[in-house]
């Protein structure tokens, strides 16, 4: 097969393509339920409606005294005190009772004085003038029976909990989380010449992002090696993740491989650094593959950028504001650039610059060096851009924290 830059999509459609693999792989794994202490990060097998209204009755958010806000002052206050475990009954016209905050609202009753705005004298009640609906949490208010909360394919978080045993649902029915298998290529790795750089960050990545990741160990740069062994590692797991061999040099052959064993989507994202990775459907193996490039900044960038949103189904990048400190210029144009900064307070200095500890470039931008530094995996995060920015320009930077 060949490729040529008229096969790059941009990162915006490449994510496209990938949030359409993800609903193929998301219907090959099995469901199972959980408890609520350990659904965070899985991803609902089923929706979530509720079968009741929430708050099941209206209750007061303050104490003081309930009533019916409508009619008007003086109030007869009735002999007796509403806490959360009463049952409220009901008042007559005119009528009003004291109230503790969580306690549900007798019918009759439409509002809440506070206690500090309330003068009791002589058995009858006064204060400030209410409207209907003044602190009380009115039934239904929160969810209406019948009402989706949740929708199947979504990934749940710790404070979905509140809500979900809310609604009763103690244990959500969810997908198995995706088994993933990495394995390095390379002759160089494989005879341990270089250390394999990529293989224990991207596993780091995946288990963050809620799977289940095993190193898989290398294989040299040999066509039918390579081909052999993703076949027998799609066998074994839901998304096989290979390193390096990605690009266009007479010992890349993984694209090959994959083409071989099913079908590529796309090679190649207009984003550097990281360009040439590439997705693939193995439908006789019912996996899923992504081939990420072999150098390590670029790996972690393409991953994060391209890739994640497979496995998270999240395609936001949350940014800080900050104020870019140097002048940097940009290689071809066509491309996102994803440009590692340092922080300091607002201040964003592109890490790589000959000004920054990490000298590799001077007046232009160069991903390719700079992917293969792994000094550069300290900076605090990356500047999308495609065109090339100016000192004291205002920037929004990707804190690598908010993407792993």
């Amino acid at each position: 097969m060949t490729h040529d830059h008229g096969d790059m999509l941009s990162r915006t459609a490449a994510v496209e393509r990938v949030l359409a693999h993800r609903e193929t792989a998301l219907g090959r794994v099995d469901t199972e339920t959980v408890g609520l202490d350990a659904m965070s990060g899985r991803v609902l097998a089923s929706s979530v409606t509720a079968d009741a209204d929430q708050p099941p009755y209206s209750y007061a958010t303050m104490d003081g005294f309930a009533f019916d806000a409508s009619a008007a002052y003086p109030y007869e206050v009735v002999d007796r005190e509403l806490f959360p475990e009463d049952d409220p009954g009901e008042l007559d016209a005119g009528e009003a009772v004291r109230i503790a905050t969580g306690a549900p609202l007798p019918e009759g009753a439409n509002a809440v004085l506070k206690v500090e705005e309330a003068t009791v004298e002589g058995g009858e009640l006064t204060g400030t003038e209410l409207t209907p609906g003044t602190y009380v949490y009115e039934r239904g208010s929160n969810v209406e029976a019948g009402e989706e909360l949740f929708a199947a394919g979504e990934r749940v978080s710790p404070k979905d909990a509140i809500l979900l045993r809310d609604l009763g649902v103690e244990e959500p029915e969810v997908l198995a989380r995706f088994s993933v298998g990495v394995l390095a290529t390379g002759t160089e790795i494989h005879e341990g010449r270089i250390s394999d750089l990529d293989s224990p960050m991207l596993a780091g990545l995946f288990e963050s992002w809620g799977h289940d990741a095993t190193y898989e160990g290398t294989v040299p740069d040999d066509y039918d090696t390579v081909e052999g062994r993703i076949a027998e590692l799609a066998d074994e797991h839901d998304v096989v993740v290979t390193t390096g061999g990605t690009s266009v040099g007479k010992k890349d052959y993984v694209i090959r491989a994959l083409d071989e064993l099913g079908e590529v989507d796309f090679h190649r994202a207009a984003v550097r650094p990281g360009k040439p990775i590439a997705f693939a459907d193995l439908p006789d193996h019912d996996a899923t593959a992504i081939a990420v490039p072999g150098k390590p900044l670029g790996a972690h960038t393409i991953t994060t950028l391209v890739a994640r949103p497979f496995f998270t189904g999240r395609t936001d990048l949350p940014t800080v504001p900050a104020t870019f400190t140097h002048d940097v210029g940009l290689g071809p144009e066509g491309f996102e650039y994803a440009i590692p900064v340092t922080l300091d307070g607002d201040e964003a200095t592109p890490l790589g610059h000959v000004d920054s500890p990490l000298a590799v470039y001077e007046d232009t931008f160069d991903p390719s060096v700079l992917s293969s530094s792994t000094r550069a995996t300290r900076a605090d995060g990356f500047v999308l851009t495609e065109s090339a920015l100016s000192a004291g320009e205002s920037v929004r930077v990707v804190r690598y924290e908010s993407v792993e």
